[in-house]
């Protein structure tokens, strides 16, 4: 096996390992970024960005929709679970995760709370599962005994790779015989061409330059399967919540503005801004990738959260056990309050 993989056993061992300390740091009470001292609020917020990317925060602030709030960055995360676990601690002031993993935090009883919906699935951003263009396999019975790459285990990718088995008509007899396997998204294609592995996931920029290159075809993609749908969020902990809630109802309606503003200006404007916004930062990256840009894939207008953005994901931890069922309710894991967006 390539060395490029690693087990589900370590990957899901790892990450329980990472949400343990991240809860035992909250209640412990180590968070840092809190509220500012006399009763004043925090408006500049530390956070986590992407190597060659823009965030909505990002976008908001640079088209001025923050006002007085600022963004404070102090590195790029490494992975969405990694992002909310930072901000769980206190070591970022917010961070974006899948809302499987968001759940997943919160499961350890972390203090946090989903604000604004961070990205998703649509025509234009999504996930799609691929094959050669040979490859006898077509349905979800011929997944079983194969290998299925993806970025990372027990999230986004594998929870709709299980709901397609389920909808197939696999049994968790039958579904436990798929094999899913990290690669990282930069060796996807190769594994796939390689025939190391029979079904790699593929978006954004890597999947348009696949698709460019010929050979493969999707066996399925996560908007087929689900629709357009928010997959992700930005979560606070709700003691920041508290203690600096005009900071948090600016920066929220900020983000909704900058993902209405990303959804209604043309493609090409956005990713011209984008491009000025990296370049001005000045950390040598690489704008190439900007130029795939499509879209942030969120679903609802002005990023609000609703419960079926979280209430899929409970159903699929609850019945893989990692959670208990009924442990949490998806209204309990966000708040809208926040957002002002079209409210005038």
């Amino acid at each position: 096996m390539s060395a490029a993989f690693t087990t589900t056993r370590t990957s899901r061992r790892q990450f329980l390992t990472l949400l343990g300390i991240s809860a035992a740091a909250v209640s412990c009470g180590t968070a840092t970024a809190t509220g500012g001292s006399g009763g004043e609020q925090i408006t500049s917020l530390k956070y986590q960005g992407n190597v060659g990317g823009v965030t909505l925060p990002e976008l908001a602030a640079d088209l001025g929709y923050l006002g007085n709030v600022t963004l404070d960055w102090v590195g790029n995360t490494i992975s969405g679970p990694q992002d909310i676990q930072s901000a769980a601690t206190g070591q970022t002031h917010f961070g974006s995760a899948f809302n499987g993993a968001v759940i997943k935090l919160a499961a350890t009883k972390a203090p946090i709370k989903a604000v604004i919906s961070s990205y998703g699935s649509d025509q234009y951003s999504y996930g799609g599962y691929y094959v050669l263009e040979d490859s006898p396999l077509r349905s979800a019975r011929d997944l079983i005994g194969k290998k299925v790459g993806m970025n990372t285990l027990g999230a986004h990718y594998q929870a709709l790779l299980d709901i397609y088995l389920s909808r197939g008509g696999l049994s968790k007899a039958d579904a436990a015989k798929v094999e899913p396997l990290v690669v990282p998204p930069v060796n996807t294609e190769q594994a796939l061409r390689a025939k190391q592995i029979e079904v790699g996931v593929l978006t954004g920029v890597l999947r348009d330059k696949a698709l460019a290159a010929g050979g493969i075809r999707p066996l399925f993609t996560d908007v087929e399967l689900l629709g357009p749908f928010s997959a992700g969020t930005y979560i606070m902990t709700e003691r920041f919540i508290k203690q600096n809630p005009d900071t948090v109802r600016t920066f929220v309606t900020g983000v909704a503005k900058a993902i209405e503003w990303s959804r209604t200006t043309p493609r090409e404007q956005v990713i011209a801004r984008m491009t000025e916004i990296v370049k001005k930062r000045g950390r040598n990256e690489d704008t190439a990738t900007l130029q795939f840009w499509r879209s942030y894939g969120v679903a609802e207008t002005g990023g609000r959260v609703e419960d079926k953005s979280f209430q899929l994901w409970l159903d699929w931890l609850g019945d893989r056990g990692e959670i208990k069922k009924d442990q949490l309710k998806a209204a309990d894991l966000y708040t809208n309050e926040f957002n002002g967006y079209g409210k005038g």
